[in-house]
């Protein structure tokens, strides 16, 4: 159960990604980039997270 938090921030990391990488052409152009760097690093985040809750799933 304590793994729930970790999922839903994954999925919603992973969702804005899609969005913005979808939706590129409808953001103004100013806001493109720092949204662009956020959401990877979210993704990143959430990647460094799933990875965590592997290797401690044993325990």
């Amino acid at each position: 159960m304590k793994d729930n938090p970790i999922l839903i921030y994954a999925i919603a990391a992973f969702c804005l990604g899609a969005v913005v990488v979808w939706q590129r052409d409808s953001i103004p152009r100013r806001l493109r980039k720092p949204l662009a760097l956020v959401s990877s690093l979210m993704i990143l985040f959430a990647f460094a997270l799933i990875v965590y809750s592997f290797f401690s799933a044993g325990a």
